[in-house]
């Protein structure tokens, strides 16, 4: 019989769900130290038997009534035994990796044959130690991570293949975005995975699709990535050159109000308004033409320009008396020679000018007023006496 072993205890790392003490034989004052997150299960036969949780413990007879009972009759003392010891290591183990390569299947968008990979990571717990013990442990010494991952690599692989596949599909996910929706995908393969943990007394609490692994040495896949980019990228130009156009438009619009704003401020300031202004422009350009005839051909009737209202209006009906024959010179009465209004003497002959003598005639025909020298009616054509 090997040597009766005192205390029996695990203080190994957390990668581990399952470790067998190495001794197997122990007597009635041997001492079992179960520390938190951990159970204790004594295994004889191929039967896990009695089950020890976080603390210190006896291995007397009232402590192991399950190895008692196999071992011996109830009227029986005894002060050596022999039995397993397994440790089981319930707490829950994060980021435990995971990998599928070669997912073949068709890209819905653009319609090509591609083969991707998938990795990510698994939450594990022990959730049922006996259960574990029973259809996984065996007569295994230890149960680590990677030993576990190993035993369940045949379902992840099938599961997500065939959940990626079939989702990919469904969706019409395309693999340029297919980043976007790894939350979704590992939501979806949780409850896919999740039974399949439970069957052997381990709880999958989370299980995440990290990065789906594309064949960017792949040419074909280059050509569709390129394309890709170039449909997205054009569609950004587009826009980018709508709203520079818009802000445009509106930069123009928004000066011309500011200039608009700062002349009618300038006229206000200069006391007249836009219709005045306009008709000071009909003005000027009547009076560099000297007859009527020209008044036509700028499209303006004369009496529309009398109407024009105030200061201006006022020079332009001026301007339109003047050329209507209203005199704004005399002669001088000896000589004949053209004078300005207000003139005293003839700068031809020197003869001192009346201002009384009447300047005027007046057709007998239509009544109207006519210089001094006509000899015909400038409205009717009537010879003047």
């Amino acid at each position: 019989m090997e040597k009766i072993t005192e205390v029996i205890k695990y203080e190994g790392d957390n990668k581990t769900f399952v470790w067998k003490y190495p001794h197997e034989d122990f007597n009635n004052q041997t001492q079992l130290i179960v520390h938190e997150s951990q159970e204790a299960i004594l295994f004889l036969d191929g039967q896990a038997l009695d089950v020890f949780s976080a603390g210190r413990h006896t291995l007397k007879t009232e402590n192991i009534p399950n190895l008692w009972q196999k071992l011996f009759h109830k009227d029986n003392e005894f002060s050596t035994f022999h039995c397993e010891v397994y440790f089981i290591n319930k707490a829950v183990q994060m980021a435990i990796k995971w990998g599928v390569p070669d997912i073949e299947y068709f890209e819905p968008t653009y319609e090509f044959p591609l083969k991707i990979g998938a990795s990510g990571e698994l939450t594990l717990r022990v959730d049922n130690g006996k259960k574990l013990l029973l259809k996984l442990v065996g007569t295994e010494n230890d149960l680590s991570q990677e030993k576990l991952t190993s035993l369940f690599r045949g379902v992840i692989t099938t599961k997500i293949k065939s959940l990626l596949v079939k989702t990919i599909k469904q969706d019409k996910i395309n693999i340029f975005e297919i980043d976007g929706k790894l939350d979704e995908l590992s939501e979806k393969l949780l409850p896919l995975l999740k039974p399949e943990f439970e069957n052997y007394g381990v709880l999958l609490e989370k299980v995440l699709i990290n990065n789906i692994v594309k064949p960017i040495n792949d040419a074909k896949y280059q050509k569709f990535e390129d394309l890709h980019f170039r449909k997205y990228a054009d569609i950004t130009d587009a826009k980018i050159r709508q709203e520079v156009s818009i802000i445009d438009e509106q930069t123009k619009a928004q000066r011309m109000l500011i200039e608009s704003q700062a002349l009618a401020t300038k006229r206000a300031q200069e006391g007249y308004n836009y219709q005045q202004e306009k008709g000071f422009e009909v003005a000027s350009e009547l009076a560099r033409n000297s007859n009527s005839g020209q008044f036509a051909s700028l499209g303006v009737g004369l009496g529309t320009m009398t109407n024009v209202a105030g200061t201006v209006g006022g020079m332009l009906n001026q301007s339109l008396k003047n050329l209507n024959g209203t005199p704004s010179q005399i002669n001088c009465t000896k000589c004949g020679t053209p004078l300005p209004q207000g003139a005293k003497f003839c700068h031809i002959c020197g003869s001192e000018i009346n201002s009384h003598i009447e300047t005027k005639k007046i057709c007998k025909e239509c009544g109207a007023d006519l210089p001094n020298n006509s000899k015909f009616c400038l409205q009717c054509g009537t010879k003047v006496e």
